[in-house]
């Protein structure tokens, strides 16, 4: 891991694993209530590469910069940047119209490459460049309308894998680093995009008829009532969202954080999850992305949630 001055302020050239990279400006503060600056956002993520890098190596990546910091102006980029190194891997999406060019963060350089560009969360497809159309984990997106919040959306989470579980599936809870709650369903990749957003709008479909009162497939933010939506959309083609061990654009730079299953039951504080806290969750927890490796047959779920 290559070592950051803090009085290193214009651009600096480092060495990451055989790769120079002209890194700028690290004392920029990134997250003004705690102080944090782009030198500590760029630790964070070289340190975790090992952890992260397995979740997105393969995918066609999208940036969301954020090169002043969490309040400054944010803005979205798919295309590789042309003056990115020789060395980052490219892929050309062939169903683009004009065969537009995604970035992959298949190595550890390329990490730090992209935090320097200002993306503090991580963004990938939820397929390979290798089966683009054949997603490798499946979402169940549970985000809580005010009043409620991350105990409503572990509630309804709790009832997923419980479903889940039946189904003898293995899958991943995680915090979305904001209020919300992802479920993360790794798939052997042999079902198409659309296959997987049926059966997935199936299973939410079917929690709303038994949990009406708490969860909702509402598109409508004025109709939600209070609930928690279930964005089954989230699994399309090209679609992203903050990957596991994201950084996200909060105050505490509160992190996307994989749960044990006790703490789904018991519910957990997702203000104890951020860059200043997560070297003891990790110690505390080890690497609950692991669960990732354990591919499913989703066709139980085709079989059971749609006609």
């Amino acid at each position: 891991m290559p070592r950051l001055s803090s009085k290193m302020d214009q651009t600096t050239a480092i060495i990451v694993e055989g790769k120079t990279l002209l890194i700028s400006h690290l004392n920029k503060i990134y997250f003004p209530e705690q102080g944090i600056t782009k030198g500590e956002l760029i630790q964070y993520y070289t340190k975790m590469a090992p952890l992260i890098l397995p979740h997105v190596s393969y995918s066609p990546f999208v940036m969301v910069r954020f090169p002043d910091g969490i309040y400054g102006d944010s803005f979205y980029q798919k295309e590789c940047p042309p003056q990115a190194p020789q060395w980052v891997t490219r892929y050309i999406d062939p169903h683009s119209k004009h065969g537009l060019t995604y970035l992959v963060c298949d190595q550890r350089p390329t990490l730090v490459y992209l935090t320097n560009l200002g993306c503090i969360e991580m963004h990938t497809w939820a397929s390979s460049v290798l089966k683009p159309d054949y997603p490798g984990w499946a979402i169940f997106d549970l985000d809580p309308d005010p009043p409620s919040g991350v105990q409503e959306a572990l509630e309804v989470a709790l009832w997923l894998g419980e479903i889940l579980l039946e189904l003898k599936m293995k899958f991943l809870v995680k915090t979305s680093g904001s209020t919300g709650v992802h479920i993360l369903l790794p798939l052997d990749d042999r079902f198409t995009y659309a296959e997987v957003q049926k059966g997935i709008e199936g299973l939410c479909r079917f929690l709303v008829t038994q949990r009406p009162e708490s969860c909702t497939c509402e598109r409508s933010v004025k109709n939600r009532q209070g609930k928690v939506y279930l964005d089954y959309l989230q699994n399309g083609r090209g679609r992203t969202m903050a990957g596991i061990y994201s950084v996200r654009p909060t105050p505490l730079g509160h992190i996307s954080t994989p749960l044990l299953w006790e703490e789904v039951v018991n519910g957990i504080n997702p203000d104890d999850f951020h860059l200043r806290s997560f070297d003891k969750r990790i110690k505390k927890v080890g690497d609950l992305s692991k669960m990732m490796n354990h591919k499913n047959d989703f066709s139980p779920i085709l079989h059971y949630f749609t006609k």
